[in-house]
């Protein structure tokens, strides 16, 4: 059992955990990858032989979050979502402490070894955005394509009432808290209830989770991504200001895709109206491999 868990609190989970799982389509399995830090759960679906498309979920969010995606991105793409380590959900830390962000390049580095990808493309959402261009810019030689759904302390802080709002939730969780804090932070959206719970029961069940949280990117440190870029922002996001976050995302990175889901919210992505998301991750994923980002003023004939 792991650390932090009560009996009852783990076994609500897990079966909530499971049950958002069945969601995702038929042929999905389930991969257990060793690393230095510990076994990282991977759910996948899709053709083996397709360009993986690795997917790495928000703080607390867990891998099934992507039930509503998994089979628009795998027609033609292998997805592999990653449970976390150090989060909620079926990975396991054990071995080497995971505690800074060389570590956790180091463990993303061996996880993609452990499922034998070379190069793949890279989806993050939130936390897991975050995680997505720190690795771009320190393994760029292994991603193809990125996309960034409302990313977090990528190109901008958080609002300060945000923080404030989810602070009680940080200092004690518990599940009526947490939904209570998800049903406010996605009013007016039809953001899945089953995830909304799983969430809520993560909070209370893995109360000792640490994430590795560190330094937002430096501009100049943006500005040597060459990969192309998708960006989709929540433009009702209550974590940050949206065209905030557009400005200082198209001054950082000037070829990146940015886009705006006007109707919803930091917590609502992914799961609330997944179809206009997978269109325009499809979109941008399947455009001609042929496309590069525009020239740059050192490369420029």
């Amino acid at each position: 059992m792991c650390e932090g868990f009560t009996v009852s609190a783990s076994q609500e989970f897990f079966t909530a955990y499971d049950a958002l799982l069945a969601r995702w389509p038929a042929g999905t399995t389930e991969i257990d990858v060793p690393t230095p830090y510990g076994t990282t759960r991977v759910h996948a679906y899709g053709p083996a032989d397709a360009t993986p498309l690795v997917l790495l979920h928000g703080g607390g969010s867990t891998g099934p979050v992507w039930f509503a995606n998994a089979h628009a991105l795998g027609t033609r793409h292998r997805v592999l979502a990653v449970d976390i380590l150090g989060d909620a959900g079926r990975s396991v830390r054990e071995g080497r402490p995971l505690r800074t962000t060389a570590d956790l390049m180091d463990w993303l580095d061996a996880l993609l070894d452990g499922l034998g990808t070379s190069r793949v493309h890279l989806l993050g959402h939130s936390y897991g955005a975050w995680i997505a261009l720190t690795y771009a810019l320190h393994a760029a030689r292994r991603v193809d394509r990125l996309v960034l759904l409302d990313p977090t302390q990528c190109f901008a802080g958080y609002r300060p009432a945000f923080l404030l709002r989810s602070l009680p939730l940080l200092v004690r969780p518990t599940v009526t808290r947490a939904l209570a804090y998800l049903d406010r932070e996605t009013a007016g959206t039809d953001t899945d209830p089953a995830w909304k719970r799983l969430y809520a029961l993560g909070a209370s069940a893995f109360p000792d989770r640490k994430l590795v949280i560190g330094r937002r990117p430096t501009p100049t440190a943006c500005a040597a991504l060459h990969v192309p870029v998708l960006i989709l922002l929540a433009g009702r996001s209550a974590a940050h200001h949206a065209p905030k976050v557009a400005a200082r995302a198209r001054k950082a990175v000037p070829h990146a895709r940015i886009e705006t889901l006007p109707d919803l919210t930091h917590y609502a992505l992914p799961t609330a109206a997944p179809a206009e998301t997978n269109r325009r991750i499809t979109d941008f994923l399947t455009a001609d491999e042929a496309t590069t980002p525009p020239a740059t003023p050192d490369t420029a004939a």
